[in-house]
């Protein structure tokens, strides 16, 4: 395991793994198209526009699977406390004055 870890490629996945996800997605997706439409007779166009679009579909799943990233890293720990004692008292005064 500790072999694998030492691999460049594996460190670089580790550095940009968003970058990485999308072109592991993007070729296991091509891999299916040219599977699945190999006996379809497309031109050669066509196919050249299919791939162009699972590379633009992989990239929309990458980039929408980070929004749920960016949700964990925003949230506080405790979503009924404050993240700063400034805070915690603002909110106090807001519900001491009558309405």
């Amino acid at each position: 395991m500790q072999r694998l870890a030492e691999l460049s490629i594996v460190r670089w996945a580790r550095v940009h793994p968003r970058l990485a996800a999308w072109i592991v997605l993007s070729v296991g997706m091509i891999v299916i198209l040219l599977i699945e439409a190999s006996n379809v007779g497309l031109l050669p166009g066509q196919v050249i526009a299919l791939m162009a679009a699972c590379v633009l579909v992989a990239g929309a799943c990458v980039w929408i699977i980070s929004w749920e990233d960016a949700d964990d890293v925003e949230a506080p720990a405790d979503p009924l406390k404050s993240p700063t004692p400034e805070a915690n008292a603002t909110a106090v005064e807001k519900d001491a004055e009558p309405a």
